[in-house]
């Protein structure tokens, strides 16, 4: 079986993830696939509108396959990471600027690169099992394939919430933040899918939709605003620090587990993103942390302590917060010359 089925069924493009063993993640095959099929899409008068979907309950897309990354990475080879993370983004961005409505059907896990796929189309659904997530600061990376713009876009500061401790989000609080439209129960996806394909209307998820359960994120507003409106990591470990809530020390032990120098650049990229609207600009100032992630980040790190050894035990390059400087976040994001993400290469 193909890790992904791509087709045309009535008025829709189909796109299906089928890796449910290894959560769906997208392996760079896979998403130059799905690049592919939208190019074709884009001016075929058939397709009405793109259906995104995955096989199994367990996960939509956990994220991108990182094992090519780590051991290419490892042996010194920086090249095939930046020219997977390059290749993605530019695959994030058409989804985003696509000229067809693109429906995402998310149950279980959607992180990471599976955000890039799912969250920047038109329409977004989620069930109960969804749970979404940028934990990508556990693993020595920042919130990217365009992650950083839905950050910055989230009410209050749920973004620096959400992008420094990996916390996961019900189908209400998805909406709530901004990742998701609407909340469909999952046994209603098929006989939707199906509508979707003989009519071509993509109003029909609207019509369909109805209230999602309670979330928590909403409620807990006051709270993320009070401990994450500093303008550095060190500010918000401090304003944590003074809070006496379970919220607070939760925040605190998720921060504590993730790389510092992830943390502390998750929160300068959403400041940079605030109030903007380009997710090509999220992209390109991504790339500059993604591009020296290897080379002068904590990513082949976090990958080895959480997915290769498993061992939860990072040394990240900045063991103390004190140690983190200004200087070292902006080194990450300093723009890259000749090496900046272009988009316009096979964008049209």
């Amino acid at each position: 079986m193909s890790d992904i089925d791509i087709r045309t069924s009535g008025k829709a493009g189909r796109i299906t993830l089928q890796r449910p063993k290894a959560l769906n993640a997208l392996t760079y095959d896979m998403v130059l696939s799905i690049e592919k099929a939208l190019d074709e899409w884009r001016s075929d008068d058939d397709v009405d509108l793109v259906i995104l979907d995955a096989e199994g309950e367990k996960a939509f897309c956990a994220g991108g396959d990182i094992a090519e990354l780590y051991s290419t990475g490892k042996a010194g080879d920086y090249a095939y990471g930046r020219r997977f993370w390059a290749d993605e983004y530019r695959v994030n961005a058409k989804i985003a600027e696509f000229p067809k409505p693109c429906i995402a059907f998310m149950q279980g896990f959607t992180m990471g690169g599976g955000v890039g796929v799912a969250c920047h189309g038109s329409h977004r659904i989620v069930g109960d099992t969804s749970r979404i997530a940028m934990p990508e600061c556990g693993i020595g990376l920042v919130p990217d394939v365009g992650g950083s713009l839905l950050l910055a876009q989230a009410p209050g500061r749920s973004g620096e919430y959400l992008g420094v401790t990996g916390a996961r989000m019900n189908a209400a609080d998805a909406i709530f933040a901004g990742f998701a439209d609407a909340y469909l129960p999952e046994a209603e996806w098929p006989g939707l899918i199906a509508d979707l394909e003989t009519s071509g209307d993509a109003e029909e998820v609207a019509r369909r939709a109805v209230e999602a359960p309670a979330g928590t994120l909403a409620d807990l507003q006051s709270e993320i605003d009070r401990g994450f409106s500093g303008k550095s990591l060190a500010d918000i470990l401090d304003a944590l620090e003074s809070m006496d809530s379970d919220f607070a020390r939760d925040s605190l032990k998720a921060l504590h587990r993730n790389s510092p120098l992830s943390c502390a650049v998750t929160i300068e990229m959403t400041s940079r993103m605030r109030g903007k609207t380009s997710i090509r600009e999220a992209l390109e100032l991504e790339y500059r942390y993604t591009f020296r992630a290897m080379q002068h980040g904590d990513f082949l790190e976090g990958v080895r302590a959480q997915i290769i050894d498993k061992d939860r035990n990072p040394h990240w390059r900045h063991q103390d917060i004190g140690d983190l400087s200004a200087e070292d976040v902006s080194q990450m994001l300093a723009p890259l010359g000749e090496n900046s993400l272009n988009l316009e290469e096979q964008l049209t």
